[in-house]
């Protein structure tokens, strides 16, 4: 597998749909993540991220244009104790929910599955990240339509116990625009990761499509001592 320059991956992608990033900064201090959503409709389009609480959740941003929240209306970012859970819709919520139940990542997403939005089958795409005494690893997932049967739902987990500086993973809904649109194939791809919280931010934002782009959340959490900072980008202001 060959690592990734991110600005590249996205700008040769109109539409990688929502995407998540998780790995270690280049200075080796901070995990990263990021998470960011695209549109194609005007309901998709019209959101912002809000922060809520230590995550983020989705809102309408003209509330009169709002013509089904389902799939669209979610919290993206949860903090439970140590762990920030990222995923691209309501099972953040399941996680959180089972996890603190003491069940793991892997059984909580074993009661979800990909998005019911016909014909495209949206993968459900998740991460968590884990932060305490110094140490840090994280593990990301997809839950998939199987090509050749809708009603089975593929899961696939990755694990990332020893994360090196400047590398990270990226993983998204769509190999490309498409009508179907085509689902993820593949394990996460292996990006590097530079620069500060504001560096990335911008290369992320600036290099996502102008027309799909809607709204970007970037964490970097000191692994050291577990404080963050975060940056939330909108397209609608």
């Amino acid at each position: 597998m060959q690592k990734n320059d991110i600005a590249a991956l996205l700008q040769q992608n109109s539409y990688p749909g929502r995407g998540i990033v998780i790995g270690k900064s280049a200075d080796g201090r901070y995990a990263v993540s990021a998470y960011f959503i695209m549109g194609r409709s005007e309901n998709s389009r019209n959101r912002v991220f809000v922060k809520d609480g230590e995550g983020i959740r989705t809102q309408a941003f003209d509330p009169s244009k709002l013509t089904d929240p389902s799939l669209i209306i979610y919290a993206p970012v949860r903090v439970l104790g140590n762990k920030t859970i990222v995923t691209n819709g309501d099972q953040t919520d399941t996680i959180y929910e089972l996890m603190d139940q003491q069940q793991t990542f892997e059984q909580a997403l074993r009661t979800r599955e990909f998005e019911p939005d016909a014909p495209n089958y949206t993968p459900r795409i998740s991460g968590i990240m884990h932060v305490e005494n110094g140490g840090f690893n994280y593990a990301m997932s997809i839950l998939k339509s199987d090509i050749a049967d809708h009603s089975v739902c593929n899961r696939f987990t990755f694990a990332y116990e020893k994360p090196k500086a400047g590398e990270g993973r990226f993983i998204h809904t769509y190999m490309g625009d498409g009508n179907p649109l085509p689902s993820f194939e593949g394990e996460p791809e292996w990006i590097g990761i530079e620069g500060d919280i504001d560096t990335f931010t911008n290369k992320l934002w600036s290099s996502l499509n102008e027309e799909n782009k809607v709204s970007l959340f970037v964490r970097y959490i000191e692994i050291e001592t577990g404080n963050y900072e975060t940056r939330i980008v909108n397209k609608h202001q």
